[in-house]
């Protein structure tokens, strides 16, 4: 079964050829490579372009829509009933879509599945490992953030997202609206699974301004969506804005920014971490310039 991988990127010419080598270093490689520029203003397209792969197609419009648009151009655009994403600064695992591919081939109950993350520095620095295994999520476990879906790792049907598309209205957290909205109607048939098959470059992303803005966020989804549990999620949300600007004031903010992955680092963790890279690496992508 071919999967369509999109990657829109805006500025990303530090990171872009790295993720564009771990797609061709997929176990899996019956796919196609969709790669839509959000109107770069750096080398991020020249790099794009330089590919020399059939497989790899390059969209440009000169525009910056933001990423829901992208998102929703990409289900447009893709060939094949899978679709895959990942961001233009992170990488995934070589194995990463022959295994959930093997789990969507196994089961007609999901229609989406995610992974893992090792989390990492810019410099590929391995900071720590999350994830978890769930094979059902229910409405209030969302809302209250009991479990996550790590929204770059997803692998799912183009039928689900052609009938669930992104709210281009939203700058951020484009995929905890998604997540809920479908949810709502019965319609997220997803699950997750605890191994760590895609690389997310936390470094940087985590800042104060981006925490406080993703709380701010958060309200409004609960404004959106909670009915009942208005009131305690909101006051939740407000205390860990709090809490944030606190720790910012005391430049303490380390202290939360370090708890964001806590999974224990073992040995052949990183072993298998750095195999993989190191296979990401050294392979071959026709034409790629760095």
């Amino acid at each position: 079964m071919s999967i369509s991988i999109g990657i829109p990127f805006y500025n990303a010419e530090k990171f872009l050829a790295s993720a564009i080598r771990s797609v061709f270093a997929q176990t899996y490689q019956d796919w196609e490579l969709i790669l839509i520029d959000d109107g770069s203003t750096d080398r991020s397209l020249e790099i794009a372009r330089s590919v020399k792969d059939s497989r790899v197609r390059v969209f440009s419009d000169g525009k910056n829509k933001k990423l829901a648009s992208r998102l929703n151009e990409i289900v447009q655009l893709a060939k094949y009933d899978l679709i895959g994403r990942m961001d233009a600064d992170d990488l995934m695992s070589p194995t990463r879509f022959e295994k959930q591919l093997k789990i969507l081939n196994n089961s007609k109950k999901y229609e989406l599945v995610s992974t893992g993350v090792y989390s990492v520095t810019d410099d590929l620095d391995l900071i720590g490992v999350r994830g978890s295994n769930v094979s059902n999520i229910e409405f209030k476990d969302l809302l209250f953030k009991k479990v996550g879906i790590v929204h770059a790792a997803i692998l799912g049907k183009k039928e689900w997202f052609e009938r669930n598309k992104y709210d281009t209205s939203l700058k951020i957290a484009q995929d905890y609206d998604l997540w809920l909205r479908t949810c709502a109607k019965n319609d997220l048939k997803v699950c997750t699974i605890a191994e760590p098959l895609y690389y997310y470059r936390e470094e940087g992303n985590a800042t104060v301004h981006k925490i406080l803005a993703a709380y701010k966020n958060e309200r409004n989804m609960i404004k959106k969506y909670a009915g009942n549990y208005y009131i305690p999620l909101t006051l939740k949300s407000y205390i860990k804005s709090l809490i944030v600007f606190g720790l910012d004031k005391i430049n303490k903010i380390d202290l939360l920014l370090n708890k964001r992955s806590t999974g224990k680092i073992e040995s052949d963790t990183l072993e298998i971490y750095k195999k993989e890279l190191e296979l990401i690496h050294k392979t071959y992508v026709p034409g790629l310039i760095e």
